[in-house]
């Protein structure tokens, strides 16, 4: 059977690397959402802090032999601490002055976290296997969906709608956005604000890891991989809408699939469409697609 010429096999094959792709989409930029949108930081380490989660998940295998499903956890935990370390250390000291100042930070910080784990490990990727459980395929009588991509694509559209429940339908939540908005206020609740800023932005950046971990299967473990992707999260943020919880979901997911038919219908564009919509989109509504205009 086929669609316009293009045989049904090899539409499905690329829209499913392209909901994979907006998977992985949707949790960076939520990931940035969350931290632009609580916190007003620009974090452009946020593509070495993905390359950390799969790097630590990888030698957390090799030196601890400590496999896949710990490592989803214990991955996340240990590089959304360094992110503690960096918000309170550094960060926490320009929340007062133009978003540039923290731009320039979180650029030198992920330029340095790579360049370190490009000197110990080189530029070849590293490979990470697939756990046991999610090995195999399942024949969809048109295509065969492989396990472990089905996973990921379940899991993180499960990560990132629980996200989006927490920020903007719990107390919780409500706390966080207040907390944006009238500092001092919710601070006379008696909630501390600066430890609920930094664990903020180290759930922000434990998202990223997470993301890290379940591209390490596909990817491979590599010190370019948060490089080569965050220029393309970074587009879905502004499409989606700076800050927006729910733009973020929606626009990595949306992105991810356009990204795949692109490549079955016109794949000399496949690398530049997104950022073709991007411009499109901010001539139209400057404050992206589910952005607030103020």
């Amino acid at each position: 059977m086929e669609i316009f010429g293009i045989p049904m096999q090899a539409m499905m094959g690329q829209l499913l690397i392209g909901l994979i792709n907006g998977s992985f989409y949707a949790l960076l930029s939520l990931g940035l959402a969350v931290i632009f949108g609580l916190l007003n930081i620009i974090n452009f380490t946020h593509g070495a802090q993905y390359m950390m989660g799969a790097f630590v998940a990888f030698l957390l295998l090799e030196k601890l032999g400590i496999g896949y499903w710990w490592a989803l956890v214990l991955s996340p935990v240990l590089v959304g601490f360094t992110g503690v370390v960096i918000e309170r250390t550094m960060l926490s000291r320009l929340y007062k002055l133009d978003h540039l100042y923290g731009l320039l930070l979180t650029f030198g910080l992920a330029l340095i976290i790579q360049g370190l784990f490009r000197n110990e490990y080189g530029s070849s990727g590293l490979p990470y296997r697939i756990p046991d459980e999610l090995t195999g395929a399942r024949n969809l009588g048109f295509m065969f969906l492989p396990n472990y991509r089905a996973w990921v694509i379940v899991a993180s559209l499960v990560i990132c709608l629980a996200t989006w429940y927490v920020i903007e339908r719990t107390k919780l939540g409500a706390y966080l956005r207040a907390a944006t908005e009238n500092p001092a206020l919710v601070q006379a609740f008696g909630i501390n604000v600066p430890r609920m800023i930094t664990l903020t932005y180290g759930f922000g950046v434990g998202l990223a890891a997470l993301a890290g971990v379940m591209a390490a299967p596909i990817y491979q473990v590599s010190p370019q991989m948060g490089a080569d992707l965050i220029i393309v999260v970074f587009a879905v943020v502004v499409i989606g809408g700076m800050g927006s919880i729910m733009g973020s979901i929606v626009t990595g997911f949306g992105l991810g699939l356009i990204e795949g038919l692109t490549k079955v219908f016109y794949p000399e564009a496949s690398n530049t469409v997104i950022f073709i919509i991007m411009a499109i989109v901010l001539l139209i509504r400057p404050a992206g697609l589910f952005g607030t205009q103020k």
